[in-house]
């Protein structure tokens, strides 16, 4: 068992870093780079230099490359000197590049270029533009840069080295704070929590009443930043992260301040600058960072319950649905079972799903989007729908199947030859074998559901982890397509290594060991 979970292990992990890496040469590679801008509106108000250099800029922000500007590097020649601006050496070099012909006698710009020549970049040097007067263009600035492209095992090493990190006491770089500690202390906003100083955020493990009950702050699993709808923000956060409207209730502050308000206490992080009225008022430390409680759930929470509760219905009723047919074999019960399967199975999912949307909005006045839905429990229903029935009729489809395949079988001759009544082969020996096709997806049915459903969620305007996926690729944001399909792989790995497991336990003739005779 032990040989048997670390080779699936590390091949899961090798698998995990061939599909990352593949994405990312189709997404870095075969895609137009410039495809990033086309709904940027910083970029459409920037002209000639001015647009190159933006371009420069957000190319190394997104992946593509690395860069370094002329003025930078002057600033770290000349900068150990407050005034250095006011400094005529520093003038002059940094207007040496507004000369075309003679900019590279320069001896600054000609160590900027020797520099990074040696380094593996090359030199793009943006000449000043200008009218027949001589007067400059708009955007026109002359700018000096050294670029690099970043190949695809660069950029696998960048996101792999930070995958994960862990706060310790020493995350705060601020010598004004003197205790640093992690410790149990009684949590006023919660049951209790292990609490940090020093750490990044406060509130490293704490207990409450809402689900998942246990939430931590400790471990980050960094999926990368977000640069188009989320800029700046981590996808992690983005995807675990409460939306809606701000959630208000009484909260008594560390101070002992008292007010309506929505702030989450378990969120707060180090400010550097916590002087501010507001942050004394309530804030007996630095702590005073945070984020909001909304009224709605996570895009996690909601793929997830759409999911799994899809799933518990296409289980509790494909199941036995497929048993019936299989006991009632060519029965008008069987040819209606079939029916239902042939279409389910045969339609593209797209066309039921905007079927099943007309049907329950029109004559069960369903509301069709998440933003539409009063009260907000019934924006559930038809994404459950639409998620559930196709999966009961392939569950309907294999559980018939699997079940007539045993009812041949010489065991269950054998039970009928000793005298068993049919309901008991079914149940105690038919039923039995026929699942263990049925229980290897089961993790897989489950922890689906975290990834959501893509078509589902964007017919339905759900906000989940699937739409998610489809408002990155629209977008363009290179960031979020990699983070998904990281997450998406690792949940179909851990999923597949669950249900070998599981059928293990469920089938004893099956082992996960290697010796003879009993491995598989």
């Amino acid at each position: 068992m032990k040989k048997y979970m670390l080779k699936r292990i590390l091949f899961s992990i090798f698998s995990l870093i061939v599909v990352v890496m593949i994405v990312m040469i189709l997404v870095y590679s075969l895609i137009d780079r410039k495809v990033i801008f086309q709904s940027d509106d910083i970029w459409n108000k920037k002209f000639l230099n001015d647009r190159t250099a933006y371009e420069y800029s957000q190319y190394q922000k997104f992946g593509y490359m690395v860069t370094a500007e002329y003025g930078a590097f002057l600033k770290g020649l000349y900068g150990n000197d407050e005034d250095y601006t006011d400094n005529p050496q520093y003038i002059e070099d940094k207007n040496a590049i507004k000369n075309p012909e003679k900019y590279t006698e320069n001896e600054s710009v000609r160590k900027f270029i020797d520099t990074y020549k040696a380094k593996g970049y090359e030199i793009s040097y943006l000449e000043p533009i200008t009218y027949s007067n001589g007067q400059m263009k708009p955007g026109g600035s002359a700018a000096l840069y050294a670029i690099k492209e970043k190949s695809v095992f660069e950029r696998m090493w960048d996101y792999v080295k930070g995958f994960f990190s862990i706060e310790t006491i020493n995350d705060v770089d601020d010598p004004n704070l003197t205790e640093r500690y992690i410790r149990f202390e009684n949590d006023p906003y919660g049951w209790f929590a292990i609490v940090g100083s020093g750490t990044t955020h406060k509130y490293l493990l704490y207990f409450d009443n809402k689900f998942p009950f246990i939430h931590q702050n400790f471990l980050h699993l960094n999926l990368g930043v977000s640069f188009t709808r989320y800029r700046g923000e981590e996808i992690s956060e983005v995807i675990v992260r409460e939306q809606g409207e701000p959630k208000f209730s009484t909260v008594v502050f560390p101070t002992g301040y008292e007010e309506s308000s929505a702030i989450d206490m378990h969120s707060l992080k180090y400010s550097y600058n916590s002087t501010g009225e507001f942050e004394t008022t309530r804030f007996t430390d630095n702590y005073s960072m945070y984020t909001y409680h909304k009224d709605e759930m996570s895009r996690l929470a909601n793929s997830f319950v759409i999911g799994l509760i899809a799933t518990i219905i296409a289980y509790l009723l494909g199941l036995p649905l497929g048993i019936l047919m299989a006991r009632k074999k060519d029965t008008w019960v069987d040819k209606l079972g079939n029916v239902y399967v042939i279409f389910i199975m045969a339609v593209p999912s797209l066309a039921y799903i905007f079927m099943f949307a007309a049907i329950g909005t029109t004559v069960f006045n369903l509301p069709y989007t998440f933003a539409n839905a009063v009260p907000k429990i019934l924006a559930y229903i038809l994404p459950i729908i639409s998620l559930a029935l196709p999966s009961i009729g392939g569950l309907m489809k294999w559980m018939r199947r699997y079940m007539i395949d045993q009812m041949n079988s010489d065991y269950v001759k054998f039970a009928r030859s000793q005298g068993l009544s049919e309901g008991e082969i079914y149940r105690t020996h038919i039923s039995r074998n026929a699942m263990i096709y049925i229980v290897h997806g089961i993790p897989a049915s489950v922890l689906g559901s975290l990834v959501g459903a893509i078509i589902t969620e964007s017919v339905y305007s759900v906000p989940g982890v699937g739409t998610l996926l489809t408002e990155s690729i629209t977008r363009h944001d290179n960031a979020v397509i990699v983070a998904a399909t990281v997450f998406y792989t690792t949940i179909s790995i851990v999923s597949l290594i669950l249900g070998d497991l599981l059928l293990a336990k469920y089938d004893p003739r099956i082992s996960l060991s290697s010796s003879k005779g009993g491995g598989r």
